[in-house]
């Protein structure tokens, strides 16, 4: 039952602990919208009534979409811009009406929200980036970077058969997109403009030391929670600039707003927010 108002969710499961509601709640408070943005748990097998149900109720403006239902949104909605017909991955759902009917449309603003955070480092231009990671975010990452200008990218896996699908989509591209095992990384380290961590927390921490990080290059991490990794912390304190994930969670759930409520979004309050979330739960407070 809703009370009339505007209203979003993000669905997932798990989905306790998403920093979404956070995100939105401090920018419809920012911009003075009185809308409602809750958390519903959902998986791949209830996805398909959950959306009905979106179809049906009113109020319905958006939804933001985490794992594991990245893909299966896919050919649910009605409509994808060509990022997702690329990468084949939505995170948002926005609900509009045509004709008297709800229509559902899927974007995909990872892409947006790490190209933000690759802005943010302020390292100039870019020739060549490596991705470490070859799931869904590397897929967004590679668009990412190649809508900021870069012309090469090194795909890093420990299983090196997985980057084929990124090859791939650096061929759509018109980009150079090359696969490379885990164990070369020191060699791609030392060319790279630029490295874009994919991984989850704890991926990465072998490659916090001398032996193979190159002290100065630039570092976007995807993870914000625990933050910083060591990868992040031994970068940083070795004469690299760092981005973390909530840069990009941030980015990318102001993408989101705009795209919901057709405003600009107030970004800083809401990373603002999500930090002092954040914050709050490392200390107990909740």
């Amino acid at each position: 039952m809703t009370d009339g108002r505007p209203r979003a969710a993000v669905l997932g499961k798990p989905i306790a602990h998403s920093l979404s509601p956070v995100l939105h709640r401090a920018a419809y408070a920012a911009s003075g919208l009185d809308w409602r943005y809750e958390a519903i748990e959902c998986d791949e097998s209830a996805l398909p009534a959950l959306l009905q149900r979106v179809r049906s109720e009113r109020g319905w403006r958006g939804l933001s979409l985490t794992m594991p239902l990245k893909l299966t949104a896919v050919p649910l909605v009605d409509s994808v811009d060509s990022d997702i017909e690329l990468i084949g991955a939505l995170n948002t759902i926005v609900v509009s009406t045509v004709s008297g009917e709800a229509r559902l449309s899927g974007h995909n603003t990872d892409i947006a929200g790490i190209a933000a955070a690759i802005t943010e480092t302020d390292v100039g231009a870019i020739d060549t980036a490596l991705v470490l990671g070859a799931g869904g975010t590397a897929r967004a990452a590679v668009v990412a970077l190649a809508n900021v200008g870069v012309e090469a990218i090194v795909v890093a896996a420990r299983d090196v058969r997985r980057t084929a699908e990124l090859e791939q989509i650096g061929e759509r591209l018109g980009i150079e997109v090359a696969g490379v095992p885990w164990s070369s990384l020191r060699d791609e380290f030392a060319v790279t403009d630029l490295v874009v961590s994919t991984t989850p927390a704890g991926a990465t921490d072998s490659l916090a030391g001398p032996d193979v990080w190159r002290s100065g290059v630039p570092l976007v991490d995807v993870v914000y929670d625990p933050w910083p990794t060591e990868l992040a912390q031994y970068a940083a304190a070795h004469g690299s600039t760092v981005c973390g994930g909530m840069a990009v969670l941030a980015y990318q759930a102001a993408e989101q707003f705009t795209l919901m409520t057709g405003r600009p979004a107030p970004t800083q309050d809401m990373r603002t927010a999500g930090e002092r979330e954040l914050t709050g739960r490392r200390s107990g407070i909740t």
